[in-house]
């Protein structure tokens, strides 16, 4: 089976972690820790990373270090990651959803000021997939209404937008390590910011909110985020190769996309102009001239040895939402499309060109011509 994503473990991971325990620096102190956030924060443009427990965390934190809370709402897309809408619900602050644009499937821009109410408190646009969403009007937005900017760059390690690196162009930027990101830390995530008091704060309620005066005294609630040593030298070997990393992706989009092209039915991802894609997952949208949904071709797929996934399904069709009371009625119809229609395909750095010559030739044999 040609798998989803892979981690891609080739640099000095190994010696890392064994400094580690060699040294009994396991836990959420020691050196790797420090280099690794100082070095993600400096790759960003950003001046201060503060590495937590998971990408999920880090946007809790975010929120919560910025003073979100019950009665304030944030604005996201919903097309994304489960995440963005747990992470707010966290603070007891409400999502309000917002409409993906059908080209990158990003939170479409021009439908974020109509959502914007008395309660809004912050704008979190998610870089889906690896393509940076359009960040100049967001801020232009965001400043105008006094507004923070939550960057969810958890999936777009390395992408820029007309050259600035995502994560370090709002307030705040987001990461996550999980085992299929461009780079990871098995399971881990990270703060990026400019602001020092925003930073100093979300070391404090990571780290349990202690008291400076004195330790086990508590004056508000914290949270156990903190990221293991262990973990931060994974990541800290990681960093080292994202440049690699970031264009062994890229590589694999282009072979993909010279391989896919003119293949009726199928919209590969895009990449604008102001904008360096960096391909997190290969992801397409099955068109009707393919001849065949999306779920079948998966299906065909699987038989060959090829595994995919779906894309993420909308906030606002969520069960757990919908349970909750949230976005009754509500539609978006590019996003309700993009989650019936869209898969990606295999999309780990380490991929040859063999396996993705496997998979497109897949792809070809599924399709059946309109007619047939």
């Amino acid at each position: 089976m040609i798998p989803v994503c892979e981690p891609l473990l080739t640099g000095k991971e190994l010696e890392y972690v064994s400094d580690c325990l060699k040294t009994n620096w396991i836990s959420s102190a020691g050196k790797y820790i420090a280099e690794f956030e100082k070095g993600l924060a400096a790759y960003c443009g950003a001046k201060y990373g503060i590495a937590t427990t998971s990408g999920t965390t880090a946007l809790h934190l975010a929120l919560a270090a910025l003073g979100i809370g019950k009665g304030d709402e944030v604005i996201i897309p919903t097309f994304t990651m489960a995440a963005c809408a747990f992470s707010v619900i966290y603070t007891g602050a409400k999502p309000v959803l917002v409409d993906s644009e059908p080209e990158t499937w990003n939170m479409d821009v021009t439908r974020i000021e109509r959502k914007i109410t008395p309660r809004t408190k912050a704008i979190m646009p998610v870089h889906i997939y690896g393509h940076p969403c359009d960040m100049d009007p967001i801020m232009d937005i965001a400043r105008k209404h006094r507004l923070y900017v939550v960057e969810d760059a958890a999936e777009a390690h390395g992408a820029t937008y007309k050259g600035k690196m995502v994560g370090g162009i709002g307030d705040v930027g987001c990461f996550s390590f999980y085992a299929n990101k461009i780079i990871t830390t098995g399971e881990g995530g990270m703060i990026v910011t400019n602001d020092e008091k925003l930073a100093d704060r979300a070391r404090r309620l990571k780290d349990q909110a202690f008291s400076r005066e004195r330790r086990f005294l508590h004056t508000e609630l914290g949270f156990n985020y903190r990221m293991t040593n262990v973990q931060a030298a994974i990541g800290l070997a990681q960093l080292e190769n994202i440049d690699r990393l970031v264009e062994m992706r890229r590589k694999n989009a282009s072979i993909y996309n010279r391989l896919l092209k003119g293949v009726p039915g199928i919209t590969p991802p895009v990449e604008k102009k102001w904008a360096k894609n960096v391909y997190w997952m290969y992801s397409v949208v099955i068109e009707n001239e393919f001849g065949m949904s999306r779920d079948d071709l998966m299906a065909f797929l699987r038989q060959k040895g090829v595994d995919t996934r779906t894309f993420f399904f909308p906030m606002h069709v969520q069960p757990a939402f919908k349970n909750m009371g949230l976005f009754e009625g509500e539609s978006y119809p590019v996003s309700e499309q993009l989650a019936v229609k869209g898969l990606y395909l295999p999309s780990g750095s380490g991929l040859t060109e063999q396996q993705i010559s496997t998979v497109c030739e897949a792809v070809k044999q599924a399709r059946k011509p309109q007619g047939k």
